[in-house]
């Protein structure tokens, strides 16, 4: 991608959601370093004079906590992540505070579970919220609420909630900054001879095979993760810049256009707001398995899942509930929104819609799945 390619992607950007790693906030001994909080100020107050809003997604609070209560390696149980995350968030917002506050700016915190994306009211009043601190000219500080969120609905990393607010605020842009330049072609510290890709234009199997795990003392995720973010991303109509927090005036060299770290282009076709919360936002509870039939109408015809297309059942869920819809290959192709219970359709799968009165004694809808509660992957 030329610089003035670049420039001319990153001067369509109004709003911006700059995820923080915590290898990026941090010393090599995990405790938080107050010149990076000041720096990334700094430059987020310049952003604003250039007419671009930021919302800022870190991490750092299991971090901080470690390093406030003496440990030296980030544990396994949830609860115990829980309580430390707790003990390093007030520490982590207040030099959050005490940076912004030297340029005259005001943060808010923000912390959220993906119950709260998952249920769409909770999902548009945290977007109401957003704008109107953005309207105010105040920095919403964002994080997973590490304290009350179960296991089974943690993000797990901040990568895929960046992606998340992406969606909740429809910002412009996602800028992922950690200790690394951007995306390789394999692990640069393993291999020397790894590539620096400058710009991705789609997110396939080669550039997901690429992606490998990091789980480093007092971080999760690497850069598999920050894939995951970006295809998320992409699909919503918004570019992706993987670059190294670490390096001065890495934000600013990024929204001058610079060839800096690794552009993650956006895909021609745009999920729209309600079919981009059903694809990435909402968790599959179970799984229909399709007949080549009923695979070959939704993927090349557009048409909604009938019970006759239905050959298995998997999990337990109700009605309402995303559920992802696999081909006889086990090959994921489409997610949406029953209408139906699993339990109501184990009884009419196979079957007519004519049918599902007769067997069921009611029925809701002809369709299991209806094309305008579903997303084709």
């Amino acid at each position: 991608m030329s610089e003035r390619e670049r420039k001319n992607l990153i001067e369509k950007v109004k709003t911006a959601v700059v995820k923080i790693g915590s290898s990026v906030l941090t010393h090599g001994d995990g405790s938080l370093d107050e010149s990076v909080f000041n720096e990334i100020a700094g430059q987020v107050f310049k952003l604003r004079h250039r007419g671009v809003r930021t919302i800022i997604v870190s991490s750092g609070a299991i971090a901080s906590g470690m390093k406030k209560l003496g440990l030296l390696n980030k544990p396994e149980e949830v609860d115990l992540k829980q309580a430390i995350s707790a003990c390093g968030q007030t520490e982590l917002i207040r030099k959050y505070e005490e940076a912004f506050s030297e340029f005259g700016m005001n943060v808010a915190q923000i912390l959220l579970t993906r119950e709260g994306f998952s249920d769409r009211k909770r999902f548009l009043n945290s977007r109401k919220t957003i704008r109107r601190l953005l309207e105010m000219e105040i920095i919403p500080v964002i994080n997973e609420n590490d304290t009350v969120a179960f296991e089974e609905i943690m993000f797990g990393d901040n990568d895929n909630l960046a992606a998340l607010v992406i969606s909740l605020t429809e910002a412009d842009m996602l800028v992922l900054l950690s200790d690394v330049e951007g995306f390789f072609d394999n692990d640069p510290s393993k291999d020397e001879n790894a590539k620096l890709l400058s710009m991705i234009v789609e997110i396939d199997s080669r550039i997901e095979s690429f992606a490998g795990d990091t789980f480093g003392r007092t971080t999760s995720g690497g850069m598999r993760t920050k894939i995951q973010a970006a295809k998320s991303a992409a699909a919503f109509g918004v570019p992706t810049i993987i670059a190294n927090g670490k390096r001065k005036d890495a934000l600013l060299s990024i929204f001058s256009g610079m060839d800096y770290g690794t552009v993650i282009l956006p895909t021609k076709e745009r999920l729209k707001g309600r079919k981009h919360w059903i694809a990435y936002t909402l968790t599959p509870r179970g799984k229909l398995v399709l007949d080549e039939g009923a695979t070959h109408a939704i993927t090349k015809k557009g048409k909604s899942l009938l019970p006759s297309g239905i050959r298995k059942v998997e999990g337990e869920f109700g009605l309402g509930e995303l559920v992802s819809c696999m081909d006889s290959s086990g090959v994921e192709i489409s997610r949406g929104l029953c209408s139906y219970a699993s339990s109501e359709i184990r009884k009419i799968m196979g079957k007519k819609s004519s049918e599902i009165e007769s067997v069921l004694g009611y029925r809701y809808s002809d369709e299991i799945v209806h094309r305008n509660e579903m997303v084709i992957l």
